[in-house]
């Protein structure tokens, strides 16, 4: 992913595709994702009758947090809404899929035991 945000923003040099502080966008996202995705992965290997309420669980405190992060930003920075609205919703939309498929791929190794 990071490829692609340094590929086009070598592709389109004078365009402004990309917040200022888009990089602590990026890593807040990656971070909030990696801990829901190891408690997730911790509470479906101790209990996995409990996974699917971890899985929620952890859904629901990354928006929390994800929402927490958009009122403070937009609260911070006034300038360049729409791209800020489009960069962090596609990178939190990104990170939820992978979260996902990571998830579902190892439930479908324990449904095989």
């Amino acid at each position: 992913m990071i490829g692609v945000i340094v590929l086009l923003s070598n592709i389109f040099p004078n365009q402004s595709l990309f917040v200022h502080n888009f990089w602590v966008i990026f890593g807040f996202l990656a971070g909030i994702t990696y801990i829901a995705y190891v408690l997730v992965d911790i509470g479906t290997k101790r209990d996995p009758e409990v996974g699917v309420m971890a899985i929620m669980g952890s859904v629901a405190v990354k928006m929390i947090f994800c929402m927490a992060f958009v009122l403070i930003y937009s609260i911070k920075e006034r300038d360049m809404g729409v791209i800020f609205v489009l960069n962090f919703f596609s990178l939190y939309l990104l990170f939820t899929v992978f979260e996902v498929y990571c998830l579902l791929r190892n439930l479908r190794h324990q449904n095989l035991k």
